[in-house]
């Protein structure tokens, strides 16, 4: 299933920018980046589950946000793109 992860960390001080980067990088092998703080992943729910607490245990809910969507079926789901960046297609062929 398709896991859209959206989070926000308060980078006022310096434990916050190490949040940052910390979850940040637990996103980035789970996932691709198609924005500064939202991925897109595939993953299982088991998958998902675990980078939900991994996430977690990094932010601090005080002063951060951590969003998760579950699409589960995405053959009704529509991503329009502008701009440079262009999604990995999951689904699509491997090699060109």
């Amino acid at each position: 299933m398709l896991v859209i992860v959206c989070y926000d960390v308060n980078t006022e001080t310096r434990e916050g920018r190490r949040r940052l980067r910390r979850v940040a990088k637990a996103c980035e092998g789970r996932g691709q980046r198609v924005q500064k703080s939202v991925f897109e992943c595939q993953l299982d729910l088991a998958g998902m589950e675990d980078l939900e607490r991994r996430l977690l245990s990094i932010m601090d809910l005080d002063s951060d946000c951590l969003r998760l969507y579950r699409l589960a079926d995405t053959r009704g789901c529509e991503v329009r793109e502008h701009g440079r960046f262009r999604a990995t297609d999951f689904d699509g062929p491997l090699v060109l």
